[in-house]
């Protein structure tokens, strides 16, 4: 059975755990007694020994006593609830600790996160999602959890008409900030997530998005803190707009027509699945270990076919030295050979181009990562034929997601971010390497390229068959790539959105026809259509610098 496979079969055993996942998830006996407190009791990690999932946010993710106000499952239930039915209770807690009708600021103020960054320890990963309350009034004598619009460091001081007390009222992103460095300061793993959104349409039939406000910053701090992000609300949106009105409004309390904001139980697995879809679409390596921890295993690496012996691939030439070239860098994404019906987009690009003003010359190797593309030689045989006025276009991250350590990662994990922190490896013979971050090896592909005088073209990577539909595959990779083409002078196009995108447009019947396997290589058609939406991101670029080769 292989990893994908696996998958798929821990998630379907996730209903024979809901018993004893309830039973191991038990509430602390202890009840916050200060006035000011939401009067509530959150449950502790069950094992402490064991890591844990941790949930803060308001209602949407834990409502009331989350017991469905005693109408099963017609009541109010946040994704919380559901969510934990998914993990296995002997690996891994999963500790809800949000509050119904408290903000990112109210959370923070009235000591509830106080409470649970005490249970917060190394290793652990901590899901955020607040936005629902936080657009109400600053100041009144109800409530008082508004927070300032946007991430910016502007402040309000008040006279607090509910407490009495003088506060200081910071931005919706200052909170998450806070939370973020908590975290990080404990040794656990930061999510933000993008509320998800109300069962409101707009005029064009769609459900309203937030992107422009609470989904849109919420982005904006994981970008700038450098930490997952679950975009909850662009993805149950889009599912939304696919179910159509009628089949929406069965994902909320239907006693309650007007209830626009909180799902029944059915809407709340919805939002559950989403979630689960995010953190697997993140694959970084915190994440992957606590997934692996619950059960719910994520292929760490590209595929469980050998690597390709370097030494059979014949290495490929321009056809026409005295032209300019475009070279392609890359994985069995990019170049498969046609092996189990694979083929890579690379493979059919060449007919977008004039081949009379450019070659086209694809280097890409299965198997390969950042990082083993380097250190098996791969990268000098481009800069032995790469000269100024050529093109690189480089896509790495299906295969760097691998266990730096783990056999079954074929040495050809990178460590994750950008810095120049390194992690040793054992090889096969015995010998160790030091491995570099994901972000060096793509620094030093920009840098080396440049120094002949090539313009260099850093892609994240094409989409999984899996994931397209459900989140925003490979987010970490994006991230890394954009920031060191930006630091190193390269440019950058997100093809894995790209082709999300056009894939969400294609349908997820035609999308499936794409595939040659369960969810990393394309075939023949899959190919193609890659290789078109490839073209859409160079034509995307600033200046637009490969306009003069393309056929139009």
């Amino acid at each position: 059975m292989n990893r994908y496979l696996a998958f798929v079969a821990n998630l379907c055993c996730a209903a024979a755990v809901a018993a004893s996942s309830a039973a191991a998830q038990t509430p602390s006996p202890a009840i916050n007694t200060d006035p000011r407190n939401a009067q509530v009791v959150l449950p502790e990690p069950a094992n402490p020994n064991l890591p844990s999932l941790i949930l803060i946010g308001d209602s949407t993710v834990r409502n009331g006593k989350d017991d469905g106000q005693g109408k099963g499952a017609a009541g109010q239930w946040g994704w919380g609830n559901p969510l934990a039915t998914m993990f296995d209770p002997a690996r891994i807690n999963v500790v809800n600790r949000a509050i119904g009708g408290l903000s990112s600021r109210t959370y923070l103020t009235t000591r509830h996160w106080q409470r649970s960054l005490a249970l917060i320890k190394a290793g652990d990963v901590v899901l955020i999602q607040f936005g629902h309350n936080d657009g109400g009034p600053v100041n009144d004598n109800v409530r008082a959890r508004g927070t300032i619009k946007g991430t910016g460091d502007e402040t309000e001081e008040i006279d607090n008409l509910m407490t009495g007390e003088r506060e200081v009222v910071h931005s919706y992103g200052w909170y998450l900030r806070v939370f973020v460095a908590d975290i990080k300061a404990r040794g656990a793993t930061a999510v933000i997530c993008s509320p998800i959104p109300r069962k409101s349409w707009g005029g064009d039939g769609r459900i309203r998005r937030s992107q422009n406000e609470y989904a849109g910053w919420a982005e904006q701090v994981a970008r700038q803190q450098k930490v997952g992000f679950i975009d909850l609300n662009g993805i149950v949106a889009r599912q939304y707009d696919t179910m159509g009105r009628d089949e929406v409004m069965k994902m909320f309390p239907l006693v309650t027509p007007d209830e626009q904001t909180h799902t029944n139980l059915a809407g709340a697995e919805l939002n559950a699945r989403a979630v689960v879809a995010g953190l697997k679409a993140l694959r970084t390596p915190v994440v992957m270990t606590a997934l692996n921890a619950a059960g719910l295993a994520v292929p760490a690496a590209e595929d469980d076919r050998p690597v390709v012996d370097a030494g059979k691939v014949a290495g490929d030439k321009p056809r026409d030295p005295s032209l300019p070239s475009l070279f392609l860098v890359g994985d069995s994404t990019v170049k498969s050979g046609g092996a189990n019906g694979a083929i890579g987009w690379g493979e059919r690009i060449t007919p977008h181009f004039d081949t009379n003003k450019i070659n086209v010359v694809n280097h890409a190797i299965g198997g390969r990562s950042s990082r083993t593309f380097f250190t098996e030689g791969r990268w000098d045989k481009v800069l032995a034929q790469l000269k100024a006025g050529d093109f690189v276009a480089i896509q790495f991250g299906h295969n760097d997601g691998a266990r730096i350590g783990d056999p079954a990662g074929k040495n050809r994990g990178s460590a994750p971010g950008t810095g120049a922190e390194t992690v040793e490896d054992t090889r096969p013979d015995g010998s160790k390497e030091q491995v570099h971050t994901f972000g060096w090896y793509m620094a030093r592909y920009v840098a080396d390229a440049k120094a002949k005088g090539a313009t260099v073209i850093l892609f994240s990577p094409v989409p999984h068959r899996d994931v397209w539909e459900q989140g925003r595959d490979f987010a970490s990779y994006a991230q890394w790539d954009e920031e060191v083409a930006r630091q190193g002078g390269a440019l950058f196009a997100d093809l894995t959105m790209v082709v999300s995108d056009a894939y969400r447009k294609a349908g997820a019947g035609a999308v499936d026809s794409y595939f040659s396997d369960a969810r990393t290589h394309t075939n023949e058609a899959g190919a193609q259509f890659n290789a078109a939406r490839v073209v859409d991101a160079f034509n995307s670029l600033p200046g637009n610098p490969l306009a003069a080769y393309l056929k139009h």
